[in-house]
């Protein structure tokens, strides 16, 4: 007989003192979405192992002392005195705007933004475990499911504090944009949360899950129409950015890294040995035998598998673009989270102008 589970509350899991609300932390400790989530996950929890409620409870209260401990350090928001003079955000955009050293920038972000980063890694492995709880306790395949694609969304505001620094530091972009970037920057770290990922996270995850169903061609570009013809279809903004977009070179180098999974210096490798060959294309278990070293192709629907490939074409391309080398400067997810600002903000112009 199926048992039933009366749903409880997730406040009722911590001392009132503990639960944390946004405007107490900054940090975004649980949205409302995933406070559902944990409200429908713990009481079955509690009832099918008892250890391992008692362990998943202890690891959200981490997150709630280490979002407390967050709270402590001073607003990027806000007017401060601090030990080194005053800050204000304007002058922290103007910082983040003016610092053009190469190389690691860790060591020059606030330190809200480093610990707030660490948060976020530990929640999303925290929803991760939650997923596979649920899995493993046989709840609905649905649930499931909401909690995996709530762990890839928090993957996607990670991804989204990379785009942002990188935009702050180019200068071949228009300032002001660069200044609305580096606001959007401040808004992530002070709470962890980015309104525009959240929008475009799942046509992201579509076209991720798009380009794994593709047996894309090598050598050739077979693959690159059919993943326009299934994502043109899923999202009124991502076939805008297609149409407008993809004439341009680095935009459609980008594209390849993405569909692809190796690089502009591998995809032009590969096709000049091909046509050394005399061979039109190839599979993708057969890259690897033809470029003579082991290229990972493919990954699955894993969080960490996307942002392990995003990084790898990200740090590619930040090396063409400070050695001034051929192929794509951004990763696509650049180029597309670009094209968003860009289009929201001529709509809020468009707007404002209507009123």
């Amino acid at each position: 007989m199926e048992q039933q589970f009366e749903e409880v509350s997730l406040s009722e899991f911590f001392d009132n003192n503990q639960l944390l609300e946004p405007e107490d932390s900054g940090i975004i400790v649980f949205t409302e979405k995933q406070k559902s989530l944990l409200d429908k996950v713990l009481p079955s929890l509690k009832e099918a192992d008892h250890v391992k409620y008692d362990a998943l409870k202890s690891r959200l209260q981490d997150l709630q002392s280490l979002a407390a401990s967050i709270a402590r350090f001073p607003s990027l928001l806000e007017r401060h005195a601090l030990s080194t003079g005053e800050r204000t955000p304007s002058a922290l955009i103007d910082s983040l705007i003016q610092h053009q050293n190469e190389g690691d920038s860790t060591l020059q972000l606030p330190s809200k933004a480093a610990l707030g980063k660490s948060f976020l890694i530990t929640k999303i492995h925290t929803f991760s475990s939650l997923s596979k709880i649920a899995r493993n306790i046989n709840l609905d395949d649905s649930l499931v499911q909401e909690i995996s694609t709530e762990t890839v969304t928090m993957m996607y505001s990670l991804l989204a504090e990379d785009v942002y620094l990188n935009y702050v530091c180019d200068r071949t972009i228009d300032t002001e944009l660069r200044q609305e970037m580096a606001m959007s920057l401040l808004l992530l770290w002070e709470h962890r949360a980015d309104q525009t990922i959240a929008d475009i996270a799942p046509v992201l995850q579509l076209i991720w899950q798009a380009r794994r169903k593709l047996a894309p061609a090598f050598g050739t570009m077979m693959g690159t129409s059919e993943l326009l013809l299934i994502s043109i279809q899923m999202d009124d903004m991502w076939a805008h950015f297609i149409k407008e977009k993809l004439g341009d070179n680095g935009i459609s180098q980008a594209m390849e890294e993405f569909l692809f999974g190796i690089s502009y210096e591998q995809i032009d490798q590969l096709r000049s040995i091909l046509r050394t060959k005399g061979i039109m294309a190839i599979g993708r278990d057969e890259v690897s035998k033809f470029l003579g070293v082991h290229v990972k192709t493919d990954a699955g629907l894993d969080y960490r598998d996307f942002y392990s490939m995003y990084t790898l074409r990200r740090d590619n391309a930040r090396a063409r673009a400070r050695m001034n080398l051929p192929g794509p400067k951004k990763t696509l997810e650049d180029y597309f989270i670009q094209f968003v600002m860009l289009k929201n903000k001529e709509k809020q112009k468009n707007d404002a102008f209507a009123k």
